[in-house]
């Protein structure tokens, strides 16, 4: 019977997936109705404001007359509550569903184990916890942002191979590239996955970036800058209307606390889950000095810069190591 769950609670998350970058500030979802081992319907969370997973996974379901026999599977506990869609207990109850299958619990207030009591006291069968790890990890940023008060963070850099992220001087307000192509794409497509990117001030003023994605068909992410004393030109890049961009001044946080604290409290109170900072070197170490990170994605390129402005300084046992093309790719973890 457990590995029959687990089967299902696979294609959920494997269905939540499809998500990722596009439902902020809610949780990734997905649920499949199952008939006499038979998956009969299926769906998941696509956008704020649209229907949830399970809605979806039950109006796909040709015949109706079948889901009083049925199992449904969710990786996260069906809702209870109204917000800006109704409960979805409610529409399960209403559909004579008789057994649900949860692979976690909700950490959000308004539902955490309500939508398991809900369904409890309606006489239906529920299995909770199934794949518990996997539908945890699914859901890290809003399990971060809900249990942490704070975003999921990913700190991003390139650099050499002689440790260094960029060159002293250069003639050009632009970035230099220290990766191939392949890598630079991977990170666009990384900002459509996240719902903020962050730099710094001198980043902002000597590369004049976009952090757009216009290397991956995707959501922009919110744009974060932090800009103590306003010295950066609204003319910049960052200040265009390819999307959002949230400026952090002195007058926004005290710039002489726990920098890093003061901006992920900032960041939470602006709902924001997630962030990918992209430096420069002293915020990226600001983060890391701070221990207030996730993941540290380094990309270690095929160049020398001889030279330059040095690569933050972490070390940390837990990373994973593998190539793309000609550069090498680390990710540090910040937990086990």
């Amino acid at each position: 019977m457990k590995s029959t769950e687990e089967k299902y609670i696979k294609r959920c998350i494997e269905l939540a997936k499809n998500g990722l970058g596009t439902t902020y500030p809610n949780p990734l979802v997905g649920s499949v109705v199952v008939c006499n081992d038979e998956i009969i319907g299926e769906g998941w969370h696509r956008k704020s404001g649209e229907p949830h997973a399970e809605v979806n996974a039950i109006n796909s379901v040709k015949d109706k007359s079948l889901l009083s026999k049925s199992t449904i599977y969710v990786s996260l506990e069906p809702c209870s509550h109204f917000g800006k869609t109704p409960p979805c207990c409610d529409l399960i109850i209403s559909n004579n569903i008789p057994n649900i299958v949860i692979g976690t619990i909700d950490p959000f207030a308004q539902v955490s184990g309500n939508g398991i009591k809900k369904l409890v006291e309606a006489g239906r069968t529920v299995s909770v916890g199934i794949l518990e790890k996997e539908c945890n990890k699914l859901n890290q940023r809003f399990f971060t942002f809900h249990n942490k008060k704070r975003p999921y963070i990913i700190l991003k850099w390139a650099q050499s191979q002689d440790g260094f992220i960029a060159p002293v001087s250069k003639e050009k307000k632009e970035p230099v590239w220290i990766t191939n192509e392949i890598s630079r794409q991977l990170v666009h497509k990384w900002r459509s996955e996240e719902q903020a990117i962050l730099v710094g001030t001198n980043t902002a003023l000597d590369d004049n970036p976009s952090l757009t994605t216009r290397d991956w068909t995707g959501n922009n992410p919110i744009r974060v800058v932090l800009d103590q004393n306003n010295r950066i030109s609204k003319e910049n890049h960052i200040f265009d209307s390819q999307a959002k961009t949230i400026s952090i001044s002195k007058d926004t946080i005290d710039f002489n606390k726990s920098v890093a604290l003061e901006i992920s409290g900032y960041l939470f109170e602006n709902t924001i889950q997630s962030v990918i900072i992209e430096g420069g070197r002293q915020t990226l170490q600001t983060f890391i000095d701070e221990g207030l990170w996730d993941e540290a994605r380094v990309f270690i390129g095929n160049c020398n810069l001889k030279d330059g402005i040095k690569a933050p300084n972490i070390l940390y046992n837990n990373i994973k190591k593998q190539h793309i093309q000609d550069d090498e790719f680390l990710i540090f973890f910040n937990h086990d």
